[in-house]
């Protein structure tokens, strides 16, 4: 198995588990397009589009890095356009970018609202459909969502509506695509981690510094991820996948190295429906204790 010489499109690669999906492929000699915002550094933000570009190619990919906010069509047009004049075409769209305000309905502001519908929602409405004509032109071509089973429990919303509403959005893409594009051969599916991932919206928005020792690392959704893009397209697609049981069901065995710290529990994240505990053997624990 192997990305080698394949192209992806991956929305917020500029950090986090966008940029660690992209190194996960570049080690294969995959090409990159970088659609990002940040192009000039963030104090509370760890990289650019260019930093990440650095990355990407030093890992043995090719990388283009491109400045787009995907709230605007013409931005998203334009970037999709001039990766596939680099590259020749899309093999993989990543939709990872996201906003989030976990604000309860009188705290949440209208304009923060719009901001998770127009980033989360409606953005990947609009890559994904910018991405398609050229996917349908691809060998084995997938479309991946980092958005959460559709688990309509109202746990899930009490206390975030707003942000809830915006994440499911991602997830309904997935659930509509799937069909629409099925003649097409095209996969949709969606990832979402069980614990935790220790990146910049967990420091800033969540839990501080002490909150991301609580996590795991980026690569566990990277390898996941790289395991699906290798999945036949035309069978494998349709899936809310849970980043440690898809990783079981394929194989991997050793969980403790995903640990951002060995000594701490880790901390749940959103969004997992209590019908997909974790994988035997696999413990959220810290390393031990009973």
């Amino acid at each position: 198995m192997s990305l080698q010489g394949k192209t992806l499109f991956i929305t917020g690669a500029s950090r986090g588990i966008g940029l660690a999906i992209a190194l996960r492929a570049a080690k294969d000699g995959a090409n990159i397009a970088i659609a990002a915002k940040t192009a000039e550094p963030n104090p509370k933000l760890p990289g650019t589009i260019y930093t990440a570009a650095q990355e990407i190619e030093q890992a043995g990919g090719k990388a283009l890095p491109l400045v787009c906010d995907i709230r605007f069509e013409e931005q998203v047009n334009d970037a999709v356009a001039r990766c596939v004049a680099q590259f020749g075409g899309i093999d993989i769209c990543v939709n990872n970018a996201s906003a989030i305000q976990l604000t309860g309905t009188l705290a949440t502001d209208m304009k923060r609202y719009d901001l998770m519908q127009q980033i989360n929602a409606r953005g990947t409405y609009l890559v994904s459909k910018t991405c398609i004509p050229h996917l349908r032109r691809a060998a084995n071509p997938h479309v991946l969502m980092l958005s959460p089973p559709l688990d309509m429990n109202a746990k899930w919303f009490a206390g975030h509506t707003a942000y809830t509403m915006a994440k499911f959005g991602m997830s309904m893409c997935v659930l509509g695509m799937t069909a629409e594009f099925a003649a097409d051969g095209i996969a949709f599916n969606a990832l979402w981690p069980r614990t935790g991932i220790a990146t910049a919206a967990i420091r800033n928005a969540l839990a501080g510094d002490e909150g991301m020792r609580h996590c795991r690392t980026t690569e566990i959704l990277s390898d996941a991820a790289w395991l699906i893009f290798n999945k036949n397209a035309r069978e494998f697609t349709g899936q809310f996948l849970i980043d440690d049981t898809f990783l079981v069901a394929n194989g991997v065995t050793d969980f403790d190295r995903y640990r951002a710290d060995p000594t701490k529990d880790l901390m749940p994240d959103f969004f997992v429906p209590d019908w997909i505990p974790p994988p035997a053997g696999v413990s959220l624990k810290a390393l031990g204790s009973v």
